[in-house]
């Protein structure tokens, strides 16, 4: 009931709605309707009650729960279903074990947030800060119809969503660091983790996890020179960081679901190069690839449909499909 009065009252956001419109939508008493709101403003939302006018929604706190994500969202198939977790080991191990135990399609499109991960990870195995109220951590469980080769290029899709969901929530301008790094001035904002589990010729599912740093005022040691937040971003522009991590979830998930139907109708990215290559920080700058075989430098040139970066190397044109690729300038490489 909280989570269907809050969308009316989001959708109505420059008006008040009535107690009787929301007894009659919702078909509960009007004692139902106040106990709703009434348990809405203990959890922090302002709520203005005018006789003969009804309730109107001023303001919102910036917690992550079940009503408040849900309430956000506009997505036609993304996120029907939402698993909230005020504390998790990691939102990508807990859409793992949901697929596997569900044993069937049904949960596609399930969406699994948490507040704060134990152990929450990103590429390589590395660690990712996850304390409580701080960041944006959440998973995407996926049953796609696609080839088992093009799963990969499910993290630049991803990675494109983020950036526009960012942009549209707080009108910073972040860019991807190939091939699954949001950056920010030189720093990273956002890590993307994509996993799958398949058999031969399968998929069984994929799961594509997202760490967003948004109210982080500092970082660890180990960390502090090459991470940044939305917050500290904003300050650095002199802006009012008043951001809602519930309003960027959904916002990541609007894009997201608009980039993977235009990614299923070809299974590469061939409509989205222009755009990705657009929002690439490697672009036409100095990388350093460390390739198994010997580490050199190039110029990154772009990705292809397939989402492989191109360089030019001294003149030859090289096509990577994985690995680690520095960027001048990117986290500390000089």
């Amino acid at each position: 009931m909280k989570t269907k009065i809050l969308q009316e009252l989001r959708r109505n956001q420059d008006s008040y709605v009535s107690g009787q419109e929301l007894c009659e939508q919702f078909g509960v008493s009007r004692t139902a309707v106040w106990k709703a709101i009434k348990q809405l403003k203990e959890a922090g939302y302002v709520i203005e009650a005018v006789q003969n006018k009804g309730y109107h929604l001023l303001a919102a706190p910036d917690i992550l729960s079940e009503s408040e994500i849900v309430s956000r969202f506009h997505t036609k198939w993304l996120g029907k279903t939402v698993r909230y977790f005020d504390e998790l080991d990691s939102t990508n191990t807990e859409a793992k074990r949901i697929a596997e135990e569900a044993g069937e399609t049904s949960w596609h499109g399930t969406v699994v947030v948490a507040d704060m991960q134990t152990a929450g990870r990103g590429r390589r195995g590395r660690s990712w800060s996850s304390p409580h109220g701080a960041g944006l951590f959440f998973t995407i469980l996926l049953k796609p119809e696609i080839d088992l080769a093009n799963a990969p290029m499910l993290t630049l899709v991803k990675a494109m969503a983020v950036v526009q969901g960012i942009r549209q929530t707080t009108g910073l301008k972040p860019q991807i660091k190939w091939p699954n790094d949001v950056v920010l001035h030189g720093k990273k904002i956002v890590g993307i983790l994509t996993e799958m589990s398949a058999q031969v010729d399968y998929i069984n599912h994929i799961v594509v996890g997202t760490g967003i740093n948004v109210h982080h005022k500092e970082f660890p040691q180990e960390i502090a020179k090459t991470a940044t937040s939305l917050d500290l971003e904003m300050m650095q522009l002199g802006k009012d960081a008043e951001i809602s991590r519930a309003q960027l979830l959904g916002s990541v998930l609007e894009q997201f679901e608009r980039y993977y139907e235009i990614y299923l109708q070809t299974q590469d990215l061939s409509v989205l190069v222009e755009e990705y290559n657009d929002m690439l920080v490697n672009r036409n700058r100095k990388v350093r690839v460390l390739d198994p075989l010997g580490e050199y430098e190039g110029v990154a040139l772009g990705i292809d449909q397939r989402g492989q970066l191109l360089v030019d190397k001294g003149g030859e044109q090289v096509q990577i499909s994985s690995g680690e690729v520095s960027v001048r300038g990117i986290y500390g490489y000089v």
